[in-house]
């Protein structure tokens, strides 16, 4: 059985500035590791801090991506509630 991950990455900018960066994927350790060497997508690439900050599981593909979609529709505000809301579990 395949397991998928949606995940949220806290990432820092060379001037401090912090964003949030959503994704899926079949393995979440070797997507991470991408990520954190420049071989994941264009938006982490360049950056000084990529963090995992919260993360989902599915047996499905299409409904971790279309959770996916809905987390990346989401302002920063409701990203941030969503990982507070995991790490006071």
């Amino acid at each position: 059985m395949s397991v998928y991950f949606v995940y949220i990455l806290e990432t820092v900018a060379s001037n401090g500035r912090k964003s949030y960066y959503t994704g899926y994927t079949n393995n979440l350790l070797r997507r991470l590791t991408e990520h954190r060497h420049g071989r994941g997508a264009r938006y982490t690439r360049g950056k000084q801090k990529i963090e995992l900050k919260y993360f989902e599981s599915y047996t499905d593909r299409k409904a971790a991506m279309r959770r996916e979609l809905e987390i990346k529709s989401f302002s920063k505000q409701k990203k941030l509630e969503l990982i507070k809301n995991l790490n006071n579990s």
